[in-house]
């Protein structure tokens, strides 16, 4: 029987099987999904922001370029070994327009690639990514799995 443990925004939690991790309210926020298929471990993290520079002191699980680290520490204490770790991405959209402000707000997009750039820099695929548009998301993880559902309001529900 799975328990389904909530991550919340700017936080991570790590996991084995049987658990579901989910997170909602996923607007311009990016929701970083990795695991480990043969050790069914894995984890989720809610980033609120691409970069922690000028934020010391702060929440480290809020920001792209410390949470996703952090929670890949705790993924290999928990048994995982880096070569195998895969990561899946959804999030980042557009929830607001504000006309004449077209690039310094498009903080969907700046999640994503932070997050993107992370996983490249850490050496963990990236091996899909639901993320843009301008609806919000919620997504569950199945760890043991690794099957990420991706549910829309007025866009259905999908599993990638």
């Amino acid at each position: 029987m799975s328990n389904v443990i909530t991550v919340g925004m700017a936080d991570y939690k790590t996991s084995k099987t049987p658990d579901i991790l989910m997170t909602a309210g996923l607007g311009s926020c990016i929701g970083i999904c990795v695991h480990d298929p043969v050790e069914k471990v894995g984890g989720m993290a809610h980033i609120m922001l691409p970069t922690s520079s000028g934020h010391a002191g702060v929440n480290l699980a809020k920001y792209a370029d410390t949470a996703v680290e952090l929670m890949i520490q705790d993924i290999l204490r928990l048994g995982a070994k880096k070569m195998r770790l895969r990561a899946k991405i959804a999030g980042g959209a557009q929830m607001f327009s504000f006309p004449g402000k077209t690039t310094v707000l498009k903080i969907g997009d700046r999640n994503a690639e932070a997050v993107e750039a992370e996983l490249k820099r850490l050496g963990i695929p990236l091996l899909v990514a639901d993320v843009g548009g301008s609806f919000g998301r919620t997504i569950h993880f199945d760890v043991g799995t690794g099957e990420l559902k991706v549910r829309t309001i007025n866009h259905g529900e999908k599993v990638i």
